[in-house]
């Protein structure tokens, strides 16, 4: 167990060292959230507005769609992936401050390159932010997904205040142009400079890997199809 404890369930999971699963908002509205809700087997959704426009009013419209479901206030907390950071710093720090306003326990900063990159995903999340804090109740996950992003794995991870650091497959699929071993040594770059600094590192996985990635060390997982939840709450002792 942990001195402090963590101010949000998210955070004491992963303080605790262990495995959180998440889904991805499918569809992004009302029915979207609806259906969110009526899964108990997930431990927070993955939201996105990388592209398309920023549209908080609609993430908001989901989040309470979940409340009206469950009947409790916001049963599963939301993360959030903001564009990136290297489109405009400025509007990052907006895309946050946003994204926290409106109730999300975490921030997504996709295709984080650099240190610079990295300290600014931690200086925007203000003093909620664990495991800077302790007793925060949010978290910020970095996704490492360029190859520029592999080559600079140990400072990006390294970087005090940072929850959580993902490769990305399928931005490095593309990145890597479909060399899936250059892939997975990527992936297993991130994955070492995790476990070199202890800062949790997720992936997304699905039934058939989702063992596998848990037995490597991976401890944020984010599930492609819904049946992989139950089957990494079993595979990492948490099921039942």
């Amino acid at each position: 167990m942990v001195d402090q404890e963590p101010g949000s369930e998210l955070a004491r999971l992963l303080a605790e060292g262990q495995a959180v699963f998440g889904m991805f908002a499918r569809p992004q509205n009302a029915e979207g959230g609806r259906a969110a809700a009526a899964n108990d087997e997930t431990d927070f959704i993955f939201y996105s507005l990388e592209s398309g426009p920023w549209d908080i009013p609609t993430m908001e419209t989901f989040m309470a769609a979940m409340t009206e479901v469950s009947g409790e206030e916001n049963p599963h907390p939301v993360t959030l992936r903001i564009p990136p950071i290297r489109e405009d710093r400025e509007a990052a720090l907006t895309h946050v401050s946003e994204g926290i306003a409106a109730g999300v326990e975490g921030i997504v900063f996709p295709h984080v390159e650099s240190l610079q990159d990295a300290e600014l995903a931690v200086r925007s999340m203000g003093g909620r932010l664990w495991p800077i804090n302790p007793s925060g109740d949010l978290i910020n996950i970095l996704l490492i997904e360029d190859q520029i992003g592999i080559g600079a794995a140990r400072e990006i991870v390294g970087t005090q205040g940072v929850s959580v650091a993902i490769p990305g497959p399928g931005d490095l699929r593309r990145a890597y142009e479909g060399d899936m071993e250059a892939v997975e040594d990527a992936i297993q770059t991130v994955l070492a400079a995790c476990k070199e600094f202890d800062v949790a590192c997720g992936i997304t996985a699905g039934v058939d890997d989702i063992g596998e990635r848990l037995a490597q060390g991976f401890k944020l997982i984010i599930v492609n199809q819904p049946e992989a939840l139950s089957v990494g709450l079993e595979e990492s002792g948490r099921g039942g």
